[in-house]
């Protein structure tokens, strides 16, 4: 278990309880265009005005849209159109925000194959930064992450339903591939992993999930299924990403599903409809038993840096993370800068 890198006192507050703040990111993208801009602008370039939210969280959980390695061979093995890799210098972008733990079940972990992917895990690991979702073999990629705070104990756990041939196996390193389905040996995989995280001691477990198809704005039936049978399980956050724009929250059974964080830092091409430049940072207030609250922050992406959004980019993020919720009978609050949905 690694205990938050930030310096907190443990605060006891008037009901007895203790609260952590955990801030969630969809995906994080520091390869190509960005790697050229984290050598030119250094490691804080990237999270813009955010930084202070993320480093003032007790807790931060990201998706790392890349592989982190010194060199490597793009994979050959099975047709892909994108490779995103990042120099070891971008750990430093990681670490400037205080990320806690990261996502590592994706669609680009193995862009430059095996061995960059377990140099990537390597560089964390030396850096503090916990990880989930792939690892030398099958057993290492479902094992959950334990993080903690305020003597809060978070248990991560990481799949996707992208790339099956990155399927980690008994013998061979990959991810947590896991087709999305209620039945059948994965989902017995996920309750198996849910049930370490427990057994290992975790008050609140976080599900990362990098599913689905690209640019939709709302999951599917099947989906919205499997995300209630493994909160039916045991899981207290679901953390979607994948789609490149966010989509609803749903509070189901008083627990957070956010279907999908969308993307945060990139240097993608945007979408002059979907709008792939819109995300939200995401800050969920906690105790040991359950999530009280979500705060969630409009962010723009612009010049390769996530910023938070200002006039019509700060309505627009609004107005549809607010219809897309509603639809999922989530109501949300205007706060100044922010919206805000309680939890019950």
């Amino acid at each position: 278990m690694r205990e938050s890198r930030r310096t907190r006192l443990q605060v006891t507050t008037e009901d007895g309880l203790r609260r952590i703040t955990l801030a969630l990111t969809g995906d994080v993208m520091l390869g190509r265009l960005m790697n050229d801009i984290i050598h030119a602008y250094g490691p804080s370039y990237p999270w813009g005005n955010t930084l202070p939210l993320l480093s003032g969280a007790d807790l931060s959980l990201i998706n790392l849209e890349c592989v982190i390695a010194t060199d490597g061979h793009p994979w050959t093995r099975t047709p892909k159109a994108f490779f995103f890799r990042a120099d070891p210098i971008a750990v430093d972008v990681l670490n400037v925000a205080g990320i806690d733990c990261v996502s590592l079940a994706n669609n680009h972990s193995l862009d430059y194959r095996e061995d960059a992917m377990l140099e990537m895990i390597g560089i964390l690991e030396a850096n503090g930064i916990a990880h989930a979702g792939a690892g030398q073999n099958i057993l290492e990629a479902m094992r959950p992450s334990f993080i903690d705070a305020q003597g809060i104990k978070l248990g991560v756990i990481s799949l996707t339903d992208n790339e099956p041939a990155w399927e980690a196996t008994e013998k061979t390193p990959g991810v947590n591939y896991v087709a999305i389905t209620t039945r059948g040996r994965y989902f017995q995989r996920v309750k198996r992993s849910i049930q370490e995280a427990r057994d290992g001691g975790a008050d609140l477990i976080v599900l990362s999930s990098h599913w689905g198809p690209n640019m939709r704005l709302r999951p599917t039936s099947q989906f919205r299924s499997f995300a209630h049978a493994v909160i039916d399980e045991g899981v207290d956050i679901f953390h979607g990403h994948s789609a490149h724009v966010f989509q609803g929250i749903e509070i189901y059974k008083g627990r957070p599903i956010i279907y999908d964080a969308g993307d945060f830092v990139d240097d993608y091409a945007v979408d002059d409809v979907l709008r792939n430049d819109w995300s939200l940072l995401y800050k969920l207030t906690a105790t040991a038993t359950r999530v009280e609250r979500v705060e969630l922050f409009p962010v723009l992406i612009s010049g390769f840096q996530a910023n938070l959004a200002v006039g019509e980019d700060f309505e627009g993020i609004c107005r549809r993370i607010q219809e897309l919720s509603a639809e999922m009978g989530t109501e949300m609050k205007r706060l100044d800068n922010s919206l805000e949905v309680t939890v019950s």
